[in-house]
């Protein structure tokens, strides 16, 4: 029992906070969601404050605003082994909104700006052994990017701006129903910076060639951490670093008869920067079983993602534009480290949706987006969490994505 419970503490502090780095949200506005990011090279509003600061340079002399929201669906994740490992989290509904400006040109000089969340996730167990791990795992990011362009000339610009992000994140943990008397409240916060810089080359009238990056961020996530052992419990004050990771986009797009456009998109993203998770308290933890357990780092060893990104966009008239994408996103998290906060594997995105434009300043959309994670399945004593190294599978998970738009320019 013991061996069982050090173990148990060990993944239930690994499954605190790294959701924060390893669920990005990159379908940040309407016409992002319905291409399924693959929205980089080409972007038409003010969501190219977001997507591509360097474009901003391109655009009419106007101001553009655009806001949206969208709801997350996230489906349960089911982990299939025999009674009573076998589990199912609960399905979770987030709202993830968004707003986006782009101001007049100063000479060849252009600002705007982003409020996004460009990462968040709720997963909540209620099955006993999966409790022990993670009973409940909230965390929510706020980031403000306000961005500025130069046009270098006809066919090349280029973009920079700042990143301010706001994260919080609570998790719950509780062994009881599981036969293990330890249990774990924590909540954190933080106010983090970064950076992104982008270009844009225009070869031809038709053509558009793009290079975005978003730096890393790490997130010292600081606040009161709650131990218990046999019902008796200690607090502490306690936070661990965890990173959002950099990422490069490299898009192309091409545009035929002002009708149809196809943009590629290519993405890396540095997920190697997570390379362990270790928790720092304010003072010695007294109990050994505790103490042994929190204070050892974890190793997390992810690996680096490629993300393949195809999108579609058609002008069916002068009101009515149709979008589509589809996506290959691969997971950063190895077999030996997955965990119940994070059963993540590979993934298909499916995306499409609309924009009507009501008046010459207003139009407003609708788009969806469905995210198919494949099924994983663990070999016997490779993974570190006590529970999955006995082998079974992850199956079903994913997400439906709804998002509604209204964009205004004058």
């Amino acid at each position: 029992m013991k061996k069982i419970v050090n173990i148990t503490l060990l993944s239930v502090a690994a499954s605190s906070l790294l959701m924060a780095g390893a669920y990005k949200i990159p379908e940040q506005s309407l016409n992002g969601m319905a291409l399924g990011a693959a929205y980089v090279a080409h972007t038409s509003g003010a969501d190219t404050a977001y997507y591509n600061p360097a474009a901003m340079a391109f655009m009419e002399d106007k101001q553009y605003i655009e806001g949206g929201i969208t709801l997350a669906h996230l489906f349960s994740n089911k982990y299939n082994l025999i009674t009573p490992y076998s589990g199912a989290s609960n399905v979770e509904n987030i709202a993830i909104p968004n707003l986006h400006y782009v101001a007049n040109p100063i000479g060849d000089f252009r600002w705007g700006m982003s409020l996004v969340a460009p990462a968040g996730l709720t997963k909540k167990w209620d099955s006993a052994f999966q409790k022990l791990f993670a009973e409940e795992f909230t965390l929510k990011n706020l980031e403000l990017n306000p961005v500025v362009s130069y046009k270098v000339n006809d066919q090349f610009s280029v973009g920079a701006g700042l990143r301010f992000i706001y994260s919080e994140g609570v998790v719950n943990s509780d062994g009881a129903d599981a036969g293990a008397p330890i249990k774990r409240e924590m909540e954190g916060d933080t106010f983090e910076f970064g950076y992104n810089v982008a270009l844009l080359y225009k070869p031809a009238s038709d053509i558009n060639v793009a290079v975005t990056y978003r730096s890393n961020v790490d997130l010292k996530e600081e606040g009161q951490a709650n131990l218990y052992f046999g019902g008796v419990g200690q607090q502490y004050k306690a936070n661990v670093t965890i990173p959002i990771p950099a990422a490069l986009n490299i898009a192309i797009s091409k545009t035929w008869q002002d009708k149809f456009t196809l943009e590629f998109n290519y993405e890396r993203t540095y997920w190697s920067s997570y390379k362990a998770l270790d928790f720092n308290y304010d003072r010695p933890i007294l109990n050994p079983i505790l103490d042994s357990a929190f204070n050892a780092p974890l190793d997390r060893s992810w690996k680096d993602t490629n993300t393949f990104r195809l999108g579609a966009t058609i002008k069916m008239d002068n009101k009515l534009t149709m979008m589509m994408g589809f996506a290959l996103d691969e997971t950063p998290v190895p077999e030996r480290t997955i965990g119940f906060e994070l059963p993540d594997s590979d993934a298909k995105i499916f995306s499409m949706g609309f924009r009507y434009q009501q008046t010459e300043n207003l139009s407003w959309g609708a788009a969806f987006l469905y995210d198919s994670k494949e099924a994983r399945s663990i070999t016997r004593g490779v993974a570190e969490n006590q529970v999955i190294a006995n082998g079974g599978n992850f199956e079903e998970g994913g997400a439906f994505l709804t998002t509604i738009g209204l964009s205004y320019e004058f």
